[in-house]
């Protein structure tokens, strides 16, 4: 963990408090905690995560240990007050977002699960396997129009899905078009 985390981490704290020696000593001691937790028992899923998480939370720390004594602490490089959502790692890797999107994904994977064989079948040799219409078509012994519409069957499944788990998302795909069965993807 340390030798793949590291340097990302390092950098990461570089930046937020401009001193490569006050992050080397913050970096170390993310990686200390993480490895105390996974010593005294606590599963840890994504090391990555939490170490970015540990380290938001001691610069955070430091922030107030600054601020608490009176001491001008310069983060980003500025003597000002700085926000400390600044501190985060990036919002994919802390916890609730990842655990989120695992539940998303889990979800999906249901609905994918549910689809009718044949139908399920295409959608993963295309959006999985990577093969395009054709190659599927091939391999599935029918027509290229066919896979286009279980394609289009199964992404209107998992819309509809998602809209009905997260709210309308309509605006953040592409416009339907029912003129058509589907288009290629």
């Amino acid at each position: 963990m340390f030798e793949r985390y590291y340097r990302e981490l390092l950098g990461f704290l570089s930046n937020k408090v401009r001193d490569r020696d006050a992050a080397s000593d913050l970096a170390q001691e993310s990686f200390a905690r993480v490895y105390a937790a996974e010593r005294s028992g606590t599963v840890v899923r994504d090391p990555r995560a939490l170490l970015y998480t540990t380290a938001r939370n001691l610069l955070t720390d430091q922030f107030r240990r600054g601020q608490a004594g009176g001491q001008s602490v310069a983060i980003d490089g500025d003597d000002e007050a700085v926000e400390l959502d600044n501190f985060a790692g990036p919002r994919q890797f802390e916890p609730e977002n990842a655990l989120a999107s695992r539940q998303r994904f889990e979800a999906l994977a249901k609905v994918v699960d549910s689809l009718p064989p044949r139908c399920r079948e295409a959608f993963i040799l295309v959006k999985f396997d990577g093969l395009s219409h054709a190659e599927t078509a091939a391999r599935m012994g029918i027509a290229v129009k066919t896979v286009e519409m279980q394609i289009q069957i199964a992404l209107e499944a998992c819309w509809s899905h998602l809209d009905a788990r997260d709210g309308d998302v309509a605006d953040l795909r592409a416009p339907k078009k029912r003129s058509s069965p589907c288009s290629k993807t």
